[in-house]
C-alpha cells in the first residue's frame, strides 16, 4: 500500500513502483470533497476483516454517510478517518453474508448518493456504481488484465481498450 499527497508522477517515482508487490493494483487520484485533505483520507483505504482483506477506491458523495457513520460508532466502530468511504469498509466489516461480494452488494445498497466505488481483495477486482447511474465508470482491457475507471482518458493513457460502461447499480 503506498498512499501520499501530491502529484501522482512525485508521488509514484519508479523506486516506489518498483517496491510493490502483486499482480493487481488499484488508485485514486482526486481532491477531498468529504474530510480533510490529509494523507490519512488519501485512498485506497485498505482493511482487513473477517471477510478477508479489502482496499476500497470511492468517487462521489454519500449523502446519507454522516447518518450511518453515526449509527456504526454508536454500535461501536472506531473510525480512522473522517472520509465519507469509511463508511462502506465498516459497513462491509460488519456484514453477515457468507461471501465476500454478497458483503459488498449488502453494504454498498445501504449507502445513498452519486458513487463510483473500485474494490480490490486477493482474489478480485470489483466494480460498483451507484443505481442511478450519476457518477461514470467504464470497463476496459490491457491485454488480459481489466482496467476500471472513471474517465476513459485513462484509458488511452496505458493503452487499454474501452469495453463499456459499468451499469447504473451494477456491481
Amino acid at each position: 500500500l503506498s498512499r501520499a499527497m501530491g502529484y501522482v508522477s512525485d508521488v509514484f517515482s519508479e523506486q516506489v513502483l518498483e517496491g510493490l508487490a502483486g499482480d493487481s493494483a488499484i488508485g485514486h487520484v482526486r481532491y477531498s470533497t468529504f474530510g480533510d485533505s490529509r494523507v490519512v483520507n488519501a485512498q485506497p483505504i485498505l482493511i482487513e476483516c473477517s471477510h478477508g482483506q479489502i482496499a476500497l477506491c470511492h468517487n462521489g458523495n454519500l449523502v446519507n454517510a454522516g447518518e450511518l457513520r453515526d449509527e456504526l460508532v454508536a454500535q461501536g466502530s472506531i473510525f480512522q478517518t473522517n472520509s465519507d468511504t469509511e463508511v462502506v469498509l465498516h459497513l462491509y466489516a460488519r456484514s453477515t453474508a457468507g461471501a465476500a461480494e454478497d458483503a459488498i452488494v449488502e453494504s454498498v445498497s445501504q449507502v445513498r448518493g452519486a458513487f463510483s466505488l473500485v474494490l480490490l481483495t486477493p482474489d478480485s477486482l470489483i466494480a460498483v456504481r451507484d443505481p442511478h447511474g450519476f457518477r461514470p465508470l467504464a470497463l476496459g482491457r490491457l491485454g488480459d488484465a481489466y482496467v476500471v475507471c472513471s474517465e476513459t482518458c485513462a484509458m488511452d493513457l496505458i493503452g487499454a481498450t474501452y469495453e463499456r460502461e459499468i451499469e447504473p447499480g451494477e456491481v
